[in-house]
């Protein structure tokens, strides 16, 4: 079973920054790529960030690229989020979370994934 606990998220300013942190553990047969996701309420999630294994390429949200980064700390067992600029929009609730694709990922809805409880991320003008 994997698990996945969030951590990092809390209120900020437009223009800030904050780092988001999820600690993977566990093992999930077939798991292959680990992302970032947000929710707001009345909205689907969506994605926001992912790391596919052996692949180089994150994928990003075009409404974050060029401002979050994601990464991957193998030893630590941490997916980190790091997001610069924020702005009123990126507030949400964000998830990580560990699946399987088959192709490059291109921000769909995984159709079975290990998620996090979700951290808040509130960003005020």
């Amino acid at each position: 079973q994997v698990q996945l606990v969030e951590s990092g998220g809390g209120s900020v300013q437009a223009g800030g920054r904050l780092r988001l942190s999820c600690v993977i553990s566990g093992y999930g047969p077939g798991t292959n790529c680990m992302g970032w996701f947000r929710q707001t309420p009345g909205n689907e999630r969506e994605a926001v960030a992912a790391i596919t294994t052996g692949r180089s390429n994150p994928y990003y949200a075009d409404s974050v690229k060029g401002r979050f980064t994601v990464s991957h700390d193998k030893g630590q067992k941490t997916l980190y989020l790091d997001m610069d600029s924020l702005k009123v929009e990126d507030t949400a609730m964000y998830y990580c979370a560990a699946f399987r694709i088959y192709d490059d990922y291109a921000g769909e809805a995984p159709q079975f994934a290990y998620w996090g409880q979700g951290t808040q991320v509130t960003v005020s003008s």
